[in-house]
């Protein structure tokens, strides 16, 4: 059982990020299964992040918990959502979708900064991101800038391959600020398989290149508390989760997004 310390909750509130030493340690092997097992059999949302000529594997997924009995396992069975739900003061957590992101050796281009949110069509202040490394990380790090869930604007959403907005009206968000440049807190860990980086959905994050000679191999679980609420957004979010009915307002749908708990 992980145990949630009144200190992380503390600094997750403040900071937006925090590290849970050993979250999945003894889920490494299925993951790392079920990474294997999506890399083989890529669902619908599948891509490659480098361009030609660049060096290296850039991959990543997501939406594949239903199909990948590895990673449902994972989630229903471990203590993740009572970890989710001490760290965003929520009673109910409830599934939004997965994530695998996968760094092959030799893979320099980092993962761009950006904040999930303006991706999605839910939003709220009890919002959660677990990031787990089946792979000691010593350099390739996830980099989250602290205080940054707080900011009053939300951060231009792109497109990582094409360096594109991702969105037709680019004004109503700020510009992607570049943190090492400008100064701000940037905090990181290196991290043993099965630590998780926990993070709320507006904290502005990226991830160093892997020039490391081993993989770099990564699984996300995105999840939400009570008072997250679908929201409108200018052009199609991503995941897109066509056809999923809901209208502003609402509270995702419990037969699409399973409440994990609460």
């Amino acid at each position: 059982m992980t145990v949630v310390a009144e200190q992380m909750v503390r600094d997750f509130q403040r900071d937006g990020v925090v590290l849970v030493k050993g979250l999945w340690k003894d889920w490494v092997p299925q993951i790392a299964a079920g990474i294997e097992r999506n890399m083989a059999e890529p669902g619908p949302y599948a891509a490659e992040n480098l361009a030609p000529g660049e060096p290296g594997r850039f991959f990543d997924d997501y939406c594949n918990w239903e199909r990948i009995p590895e990673f449902r396992d994972v989630i229903v069975r471990s203590d993740v959502a009572d970890v989710a739900a001490a760290l965003m003061q929520s009673m109910r957590v409830q599934m939004f979708h997965d994530h695998v992101l996968v760094k092959e050796p030799g893979t320099s281009k980092p993962t761009p900064w950006h904040q999930d949110g303006p991706y999605y069509f839910v939003a709220g202040r009890q919002t959660i991101s677990f990031w787990s490394p089946v792979d000691p990380v010593q350099e390739a790090s996830l980099r989250c800038v602290a205080g940054s869930h707080l900011w009053p604007r939300e951060v231009l959403p792109r497109r990582w391959l094409a360096d594109t907005s991702f969105y037709p009206d680019p004004d109503r968000y700020m510009p992607v600020p570049d943190p090492d440049a400008e100064g701000m807190r940037v905090l990181e860990w290196q991290m043993e398989p099965g630590d998780a980086v926990a993070f709320d959905f507006l904290t502005l994050h990226g991830a160093r290149g892997n020039t490391a000679a081993t993989r770099r191999r990564a699984f996300s679980l995105r999840l939400v508390g009570e008072d997250a609420r679908v929201v409108d957004r200018p052009g199609p979010t991503s995941p897109p989760y066509p056809g999923h009915g809901m209208r502003a307002g609402e509270r995702l749908r419990e037969d699409w997004f399973p409440v994990l708990r609460g």
